[in-house]
């Protein structure tokens, strides 16, 4: 897989569309800039679309499942069974993210790339049936590494075929905080104490073992943070790997996607260090509860539109932001400009707090 190919294959930022979105917000009988993040996000849709004319529907939440042989070690809870479990809920639509994504009026599609069991009736993209224990060895090859995001490219262009015009990026798969705490460590050179969390909720005694783990896998594995994909090869997951293709796959269909939390900002950090135009896509959700998702999203250079206290995963930081885009849009579309109101409009003031990123 040649990754530059693909980076050269994203359409750069359309700044002339960009500056029209711009425009069209300072026309809008308010104070310049007062919807901040919400202002940025609708700017960042249109330089990527390439149009000022933003759609934010139909929309998709891709949920990508797989199982991670480091459960073995004892960094969760709960075994495998579990992420078999809760890929069945995804499919019945009674999961926590489902009666989210009614309210958010999104599509929900579970997709399997690497659960240990296969569940009936869920889309099978399966590269293979879960990964190795990484604290013993390499996660996969890189060719299954590359197999993943494939699957994960080919499901954006998919939807984006379809005509979805917002995607959303959410996982299923026990320990796979610990796998994307190990990829945060060798890309950003954190230690394990600074990346690993309580996930679905450790114990003390739980995450002083997680943080072994994560330095024996380190150690083991020796990942090249030169090459990203040596390091989600070696250290990463499945569900990493795909939705890091999800990104790349959005990028250059021009649909802009909704990260979720820590777990899938990981996979945008290994696309964007990957093809470094894929972040023109991208557009933060929330603020995970987990240690490392600071610095991730600051890696990145995003900032999330809440900060909730939350760490469900499935999508549901992404589905929650959806409601807030549309009210963006719906102000954007529909309220009064200064000239319907006959009001002088403001002008920028030297000193002012808001300003446009």
């Amino acid at each position: 897989m040649e990754f530059s190919n693909i980076n050269n294959a994203i359409p750069p930022a359309d700044e002339a569309a960009a500056a029209a979105c711009r425009q069209r917000w300072d026309a809008v009988a308010k104070p310049l800039k007062s919807l901040g993040k919400l202002e940025d996000a609708l700017i960042k849709v249109a330089a990527l679309t390439g149009s000022a004319d933003i759609a934010l529907s139909p929309r998709v939440l891709l949920v990508v499942c797989a199982d991670n042989g480091v459960v073995r070690e004892g960094v969760a809870q709960s075994d495998e069974s579990v992420t078999r479990k809760v890929a069945q809920s995804l499919h019945r639509h009674t999961s926590p993210v489902c009666c989210m994504a009614d309210v958010a009026h999104c599509r929900v599609l579970p997709v399997d790339v690497g659960m240990a069991m296969p569940v009936e009736n869920v889309r099978d993209l399966r590269v293979r049936a879960g990964t190795g224990d990484i604290a013993r060895g390499p996660a996969m090859t890189r060719e299954d590494a590359e197999a993943a995001i494939e699957a994960g490219i080919r499901l954006s262009e998919e939807q984006a075929a379809h005509g979805v015009k917002l995607l959303a990026a959410g996982e299923m798969g026990i320990g796979n905080t610990t796998t994307s705490a190990a990829v945060a460590c060798a890309l950003l050179g954190l230690s394990p104490e600074a990346a690993a969390g309580r996930g679905a909720g450790l114990s003390d005694r739980g995450l002083a073992r997680k943080r072994a783990v994560l330095k024996m896998a380190l150690a083991q594995n020796r990942p090249d943070a030169r090459d990203p994909l040596d390091v989600l090869a070696k250290v990463g997951g499945l569900d990493l790997a795909a939705l890091c293709g999800v990104y790349l796959g959005a990028a250059m269909s021009r649909v802009p996607v909704l990260l979720d939390g820590f777990i899938s900002a990981v996979a945008a950090l290994l696309a964007v260090r990957l093809c470094p135009r894929a972040a023109g896509a991208m557009l933060a959700s929330h603020l995970s509860t987990e240690p490392a998702a600071a610095a991730v999203l600051k890696a990145l250079s995003l900032s999330p539109l809440l900060c909730a206290g939350m760490h469900l995963g499935e999508g549901t930081g992404a589905v929650a932001a959806m409601p807030l885009l549309d009210m963006a849009l719906s102000v954007y579309q529909a309220a009064s400009s200064f000239a319907q109101i006959g009001m002088a409009p403001y002008t920028p003031q030297e000193g002012a707090l808001c300003t446009r990123s």
